[in-house]
């Protein structure tokens, strides 16, 4: 059963924009919220500073706390992949969900329910990558199944350094930052 993750390399990524556009497109994503974002993290003193420029999104996490917290089971894992999805009419909107996530990856959709980040599952389904992947116009993101070694994106995380976020909070994040 493949276990999907993303490695996005942030010597590439301009801060473009084109993922959130597309994930806004892609997944009729309500005017004023987001499933992605752009992050920028500048590290270090002058004059020996380090600029990280990042799309940031629901980790589906291999210990997601707000499937955890869910009360009605709407938050879940699915089979197919091991994507964190919700089930929009089990959801009664209690932001438990949105208050677990140490990413701040989740909000609640003006239709009531808890809205994220799908890795576009109804495309993955289909063999397409995720819109966000789709579009990039500099190939920063790669997607695929980290089980498998010889998927592109786990060819990456060998080769390269990478880190997650908030490794610390134990949640087991399947969104990597090659650097």
């Amino acid at each position: 059963m493949a276990r999907f993750g993303m490695a996005l390399d942030t010597t590439k990524c301009v801060g473009c924009m084109d993922c959130v556009v597309a994930c806004k497109t892609e997944n009729q994503v309500p005017e004023g919220f987001n499933r992605d974002w752009i992050a920028y993290q500048t590290d270090g003193l002058y004059p020996t500073l380090h600029m990280e420029i990042r799309s940031e999104r629901c980790n589906h996490c291999d210990q997601p706390p707000c499937v955890e917290c869910c009360p009605t089971g709407a938050s879940h894992v699915e089979d197919f992949g091991k994507i964190v999805l919700v089930t929009e009419n089990e959801c009664i909107g209690c932001k438990a969900c949105v208050a677990s996530c140490p990413y701040e990856a989740r909000f609640i959709n003006p239709k009531g329910y808890a809205d994220k980040c799908t890795f576009c599952n109804h495309r993955v389904e289909q063999g397409l990558d995720p819109a966000c992947v789709s579009v990039c116009p500099t190939h920063c993101m790669t997607f695929g199944d980290l089980d498998d070694p010889q998927s592109a994106v786990s060819r990456q995380l060998a080769a390269r350094r990478h880190h997650a976020l908030k490794p610390d909070a134990g949640t087991e994040p399947r969104i990597f930052y090659l650097t």
